[in-house]
C-alpha cells in the first residue's frame, strides 16, 4: 500500500509502546533500573491481561503480563516471546478512523471499538495487513 493510502488518519501521535513481558515484577524492577517509575497499575479483565504504566517523556510504556497462557498475550509470548507487542497511535475520532483503515484494505480485529486502559477507547488493527506489526488506536478524553 502507498504512503498516500495511509494518510490523513487524524491522529495525535504516539501514545504509547506495549511490551508483552512473563514476569511483571522483574520487568518493573529492570525498568526502574533505567530510571522509569510505574504510574499506574491495571487489571483489564476483558483481555485477561495485567498492565502497567511507565511514562516515558511525551508518551509511555505499558508492561502487558497475561493472567493465563490461553490468553492473547499469553498466545502471543508463547509464539513470539517477550518483547514489543504493539504500538499505540492516538487518534481524535477513532470510529471514523477505524472505518477509513477498513476502507483502504487493511482488517480490523476491533470493528467496534472497545474499552481499555484507564478507560479509552481502543480497537487493533490486523498485523497480516500491517506489514507484522500489531496496531492498536486509541481515543482518550484528555
Amino acid at each position: 500500500m502507498s504512503q498516500e493510502t495511509l494518510l490523513p488518519i487524524s491522529g495525535t501521535g504516539l501514545d504509547h509502546i506495549g511490551i508483552a513481558v512473563r514476569d511483571l515484577e522483574a520487568s518493573i524492577e529492570l525498568f526502574k533500573q533505567l530510571g522509569l517509575t510505574p504510574s499506574d497499575r491495571e487489571v483489564i479483565a476483558e483481555q485477561s491481561v495485567e498492565l502497567v504504566i511507565l511514562p516515558a517523556g511525551g508518551t509511555h510504556l505499558e508492561l502487558l503480563c497475561p493472567l493465563g497462557e490461553d490468553t492473547p498475550v499469553g498466545k502471543f509470548i508463547s509464539r513470539r516471546g517477550e518483547g514489543l507487542h504493539h504500538i499505540a497511535l492516538k487518534v481524535k475520532d477513532i470510529q471514523s478512523t477505524l472505518e477509513r483503515y477498513i476502507q483502504k484494505g487493511y482488517r480490523a480485529i476491533d470493528e467496534v471499538p472497545r474499552i481499555g486502559a484507564g478507560g479509552s477507547l481502543i480497537a487493533f488493527l490486523d498485523p497480516r495487513t500491517t506489514g507484522g506489526l500489531l496496531i492498536e488506536l486509541t481515543q482518550s478524553d484528555d
